[in-house]
């Protein structure tokens, strides 16, 4: 485990990765960008070091040389909801389901770019920070005011169901942060829903179509394909 102590006032972030290209590759980005590194090259030293340096973020790579990285998701998760973004090779769906289920907060496939990962990195710690959802949620054109229940887009009041309205403000709550199919089903509709993703689809459907300019080319709800939906964060 290799902890950095000189810069205590900086957000820390820990990188639990075993591929030592990858380890230079980030804190190269991460020390550029005026984040305190701290790196772990197994998973057993990155619980250790998840304890030790209580880190403001957790960069885990899942295939690590001892444990599972979903293990260690969800190991973190028995005492901690530091957001945790995860960078693997697995390009597989059902691989980025597993992980955003257990507890992860984002999932980037390797290769990325740098300006990808630290605005993926700054969402989360912003998101990290706020105790609530703040009260008037804005990205471009679309306002949500969650204490009134009120939606305008471009200035215009839209008129949502209830179950529109419930879906759209999960989304605003974990603004930035992909939620999985299952995880909007099981809160929205209950577990009894789980293995009826249509009406998931639908439902996003309406919705789109009632906030987005262009619902064909969606801005403020992007599909993560085959694991579920994100809602643009504010800049």
């Amino acid at each position: 485990m290799n902890t950095e102590q000189g810069s205590t006032n900086l957000p820390r972030i820990l990188v639990i990765d075993d591929e030592a290209a990858i380890q230079r590759f980030l804190k190269t980005a991460l020390d550029t960008a005026d984040f305190s590194v701290h790196q772990a090259a197994d998973a057993h030293s990155g619980l250790a070091a998840a304890v030790a340096v209580r880190p403001d973020l957790i960069l885990l790579d899942l295939g690590l040389p001892d444990l599972d990285g979903i293990e260690v998701i969800r190991r973190i998760r028995e005492w901690s909801q530091v957001p945790i973004i995860v960078l693997s090779v697995r390009e597989r769906e059902d691989d980025k389901v597993k992980a955003l289920d257990t507890g992860a907060d984002d999932y980037l496939t390797k290769p990325f770019g740098v300006a990808e990962l630290l605005a993926r990195v700054k969402v989360a710690l912003r998101r990290s920070l706020q105790q609530a959802p703040e009260p008037v949620f804005q990205v471009g054109e679309l306002v949500v005011d969650l204490p009134h229940r009120v939606v305008t887009v471009r200035g215009e009041q839209v008129a949502l169901t209830p179950t529109e309205y419930d879906l759209l403000r999960m989304l605003v709550v974990h603004a930035g942060k992909v939620l999985t199919h299952s995880q909007i089903l099981k809160q929205i509709w209950g577990t009894a829903y789980l293995e009826q993703p249509h009406v998931l689809r639908v439902n996003i459907s309406n919705l789109r179509r009632k906030i987005e300019l262009d619902p064909s080319r969606p801005r403020f709800i992007i599909t993560e394909p085959g694991v579920g939906y994100r809602l643009k964060s504010p800049d």
